[in-house]
């Protein structure tokens, strides 16, 4: 029987998504693992099941709406029309210099990492409602503090990310909904497979480390201040 909180992770297949899925399972939740490649989400929810938890693949592509109703139709079904957690993962990432930018990486940008996390809360909110310890979790990235060459698409998301936390905090503090945007500066996941340039990785976060920020921060007293939490370069 499940005694943790029910949990939707987008972006759950892998990377930090799949990291966060796994830590939340060994609090013997329940995980929705959402993302839109079927294998990889099957593959997480049995390793949260495995982890102590209780998981449920779902398909989803945060840019489309329609099955963003149908997989949190299905989410809240399978916990009774409770959210506790919902964690906004699922992005995008390249780089390409201004004069190289195309319109459809722009918008492709735009769709996952700003569309996307608006979508699922807007239909996650009534589960999260219903919860008597609601927390949303926003993924943002160093990117959403600090502009880098080349990332004129990317630092735009993480920008507007932000200012989408900031100001959803604000209406829906009266709704006792906690909110929460985090911080990352580079991690070691699959997004930089095939990203141009040289990268250390060794000396990159590993997901691990971004989960374990998330759960500290979910864990905490009402009373504590988990508005931005930030995760620094490795010195």
């Amino acid at each position: 029987m499940r005694t943790g909180p029910a949990v939707l992770v987008t972006g759950g297949g892998r990377g930090i998504g799949r990291a966060i899925a796994l830590r939340f399972a060994r609090a013997s939740a329940f995980v929705a693992v959402a993302a839109r490649t079927r294998r990889e989400i099957e593959a997480v929810a049995d390793e949260v099941g495995r982890a102590g938890g209780e998981g449920l693949p779902v398909e989803m592509d945060v840019t489309d709406l329609d099955t963003v109703e149908r997989g949190l139709a299905r989410t809240l079904e399978a916990t009774a029309g409770v959210l506790d957690v919902l964690v906004n993962n699922a992005g995008v990432f390249s780089i390409q210099p201004f004069p190289e930018l195309s319109p459809a990486t722009w918008y492709r940008m735009l769709a996952t990492n700003l569309n996307g996390p608006f979508h699922v809360t807007l239909l996650a909110l009534k589960g999260l409602e219903q919860s008597r310890r609601a927390h949303v979790f926003n993924l943002s990235s160093i990117a959403g503090r600090q502009a880098f060459p080349g990332n004129v698409a990317y630092c735009t998301t993480k920008y507007g990310l932000r200012g989408f936390s900031d100001a959803l905090r604000l209406d829906l503090a009266e709704r006792r909904i906690r909110v929460s945007t985090v911080y990352p500066s580079a991690t070691d996941t699959s997004i930089f497979d095939g990203i141009p340039g040289e990268w250390d990785r060794a000396r990159m976060h590993r997901p691990e480390d971004v989960a374990e920020l998330v759960w500290n921060a979910y864990a905490s007293p009402p009373e504590a201040d988990v508005a931005d939490l930030e995760l620094p370069p490795r010195a």
